[in-house]
């Protein structure tokens, strides 16, 4: 079972009012969230190998979930790529942990952007996901800034269940996610 404030709110509050306001026939029609994925693309980690272990723990401290080095599946002479090479990292979270990192990115993390107006909301691809490009990962209270070396920036994605942009929207609309709506044409 989970217990988070955000899934309780999703399951008594949201799906119900998405069931309704959509008209879908049953409730399992309603998109809910299937997985979060955070990436971090390393550049630099091509000359300094450091810098692949400062992000594994920084994600973790982040995430609360250790990350994973991604490889590179090519040699790329132009960029000093060699095949096999750590190139960044990324975590794929689930459940309770990842309904308590959405909660802290919406109510935390975010409003401590600098001259923070709002997420565009065309950032949906063809299948409904919505991806979020942070470029300066120090907005999650869990970075010491003293500690920092290289500042990073992460790319998040959020899997949903439905292929609709519009259920997906209206789903993290009512969860919080503080979307900028002049670029949908609402006011």
């Amino acid at each position: 079972m989970i217990n988070s404030r955000l899934y309780n709110k999703y399951i008594y509050d949201i799906r119900p009012s998405i069931k309704e306001d959509l008209k879908f026939s049953s409730i399992m029609e309603v998109p809910r969230i299937s997985k979060i994925v955070i990436n971090m693309g390393l550049g630099e980690a091509t000359n300094d190998k450091s810098v692949i272990t400062d992000a594994v723990k920084e994600m973790a401290a982040i995430t609360g979930q250790i990350a994973i080095p991604t490889i590179a599946k090519k040699s790329n002479a132009s960029f000093k790529i060699r095949e096999g090479m750590a190139i960044g990292v990324k975590v794929t979270l689930r459940k309770e942990k990842m309904y308590e990192f959405l909660d802290k990115l919406i109510s935390v993390s975010l409003p401590r952007i600098r001259d923070f107006r709002g997420i565009k909301a065309k950032s949906f691809d063809k299948n409904g996901n919505f991806s979020l490009g942070i470029k300066e990962y120090i907005i999650f209270p869990e970075i010491e800034l003293d500690k920092v070396r290289h500042m990073k920036g992460c790319d998040i994605t959020i899997v949903t269940s439905s292929k609709s942009v519009e259920a997906n929207y209206q789903l993290l609309l009512r969860m919080g996610m503080p979307f900028n709506n002049i670029d949908r044409g609402e006011k």
